[in-house]
């Protein structure tokens, strides 16, 4: 499995493995312009957490796009709706085929993919649905306990992902 997917229509470095620094900035000029290009939205949330996602996709988080319902899979499960641009900004750097780029210019526009606060069946990569203030809180900690309860059950073998 891997959570370094090649992207080279954003790294075009010569390197398959973008840098840390090249998928921040990456990250917050695609949250700059999906918000102006929308004309909704501020982009302060993914501007502001761009090197902490960086830093947790690239290096600490177990997860495949090619294979996005792989079971035993780490969940990033971001609780700030507001905020949604970062997740649909990482899941099309990490190779997510349902945040293309095209996907991104269309942010907060009425039918699209990436129209609003992030709905699990909407696209690959989004764990849990955008519901009241904090309520993906309370589904990351429910997520979480029911992972460490299979894990004590069944063993690291099986399952060894985290939340």
């Amino acid at each position: 499995m891997t959570n370094r997917p090649d992207t080279p229509e954003i790294f075009a470095n010569g390197d398959a493995t973008p840098q840390p620094h090249d998928m921040a900035n990456a990250l917050r000029a695609l949250a700059m312009d999906a918000v102006e290009i929308a004309n909704f939205g501020h982009p302060g949330m993914p501007m502001g957490t761009e090197d902490v996602a960086t830093v947790l996709f690239t290096r600490f988080l177990k997860f495949d796009p090619s294979a996005p319902n792989w079971p035993d899979r780490d969940r990033f499960v971001l609780s700030a709706g507001h905020g949604s641009m970062l997740l649909h900004a990482l899941l099309h750097l990490t190779g997510y085929e349902d945040f293309s780029l095209e996907a991104l210019k269309n942010f907060r526009q009425f039918g699209a993919r990436t129209a609003g606060h992030p709905e699990y069946g909407h696209g690959a990569g989004i764990e849990t649905t955008t519901g009241p203030l904090g309520q993906r809180l309370a589904n990351a900690v429910g997520m979480a306990l029911a992972e460490r309860m299979m894990n004590t059950r069944f063993g690291d073998d099986l399952v060894d992902h985290h939340t």
